[in-house]
């Protein structure tokens, strides 16, 4: 004869069982979830990264242009005018180095863009799960 209280934890441990679906299905939505922020993080650093990239190229085509007409103006007058362009010139290629220092360490942080964090939580999840099990088996 089973006595009351042994009766409610075996409902307990029933429903327990029961929830066990229920909580997977939710642990997966939430690994999902976060698979889907980590990828949209590194991308958005990944896109910020070309970007500035893109910038830094057109601020190098520009500083070759105004070296190009450094070196002609110098050729053509032999006044200090083309120290201008050179001073101008070089200003524009400080600037694309910068750019693209920055533009490069902002693509570097977005690649690869495997979601290691997830990964890392879906094993932890799958050690735990396979933790239960063999405890249950035992």
């Amino acid at each position: 004869m089973t006595t009351p209280s042994e009766g409610r934890s075996r409902r307990g441990l029933i429903s327990l069982i029961a929830d066990v679906p229920r909580l997977i299905i939710e642990l997966l939505q939430a690994e999902i979830a976060s698979l889907k922020a980590e990828i949209s993080s590194k991308l958005k650093s990944a896109g910020i990264g070309a970007g500035l990239l893109v910038g830094a190229g057109v601020f190098a085509f520009f500083a070759a242009l105004v070296f190009t007409a450094a070196a002609v103006l110098a050729l053509a007058l032999v006044v200090p005018a083309w120290a201008a362009a050179l001073i101008v010139g070089g200003a524009l290629l400080v600037l694309a180095a910068l750019i693209g220092l920055i533009g490069y360490g902002q693509l570097k942080r977005g690649v690869p863009l495997t979601p290691t964090e997830t990964i890392d939580s879906v094993k932890e999840d799958v050690r735990a799960i396979r933790g239960l099990r063999k405890r249950e088996n035992s």
